[in-house]
């Protein structure tokens, strides 16, 4: 892992929670915005919440679920929840910062992870052949069945991202009320 994968690994979380704070500084969220950007998180939330319940870290190469689609659904429907929240915010600052994050944190610790699954399993060399990083297949590459374990579900903590996009979601429902004329 390089050196700045292995920073961007370790301060993605500690910058998302800064992030927050800035985001909800510059939003200006109106009623069609905050619908439309939730709208649009909730299937980012959908995404992450079916991969969690898929994949088991470390122990096997996952390719069935959302696995069958796109080698990264976690990291997809997190970018479709921040695509989302930046609607809702209608500020271009946020939608600046989002794209800055997304491609100096969060592609180094994809490119990252792939590296370490690559040397982890080796079917993942043919995997990477069938099934895009981030933008999915309109078909499954093989075998898209497998059984989503709500057990993985709560074991990887993914209420988090749900909860999280709640309280942001009611912050931000406060902040237009309060402070829109």
């Amino acid at each position: 892992m390089n050196s700045w994968a292995a920073i961007a690994g370790r301060i993605r979380v500690p910058v998302g929670f800064a992030f927050a704070a800035l985001y909800f500084w510059l939003a200006q969220p109106r009623v069609w915005s905050l619908v439309g950007g939730i709208t649009i998180a909730v299937l980012g939330l959908w995404i992450r919440a079916v991969a969690s319940g898929h994949v088991r870290k470390n122990e096997n190469l996952t390719m069935t679920g959302p696995y069958a689609y796109v080698r990264n659904p976690l990291y997809l429907g997190s970018a479709i929840i921040a695509a989302g929240f930046t609607i809702a915010a209608r500020s271009g600052w946020v939608a600046l910062v989002m794209l800055a994050m997304f491609a100096f944190i969060y592609l180094p610790v994809i490119r990252s992870e792939e590296a370490f699954l690559r040397a982890k399993f080796p079917e993942f060399e043919e995997y990477t052949r069938r099934v895009p990083r981030l933008l999915p297949r309109l078909t499954a590459s093989d075998n898209p069945r497998g059984v989503f374990s709500w057990e993985l579900y709560w074991k990887h903590h993914e209420y988090n991202a749900l909860l999280g996009a709640l309280l942001m979601t009611a912050a931000l429902s406060l902040k237009m009320i309060w402070f829109t004329h």
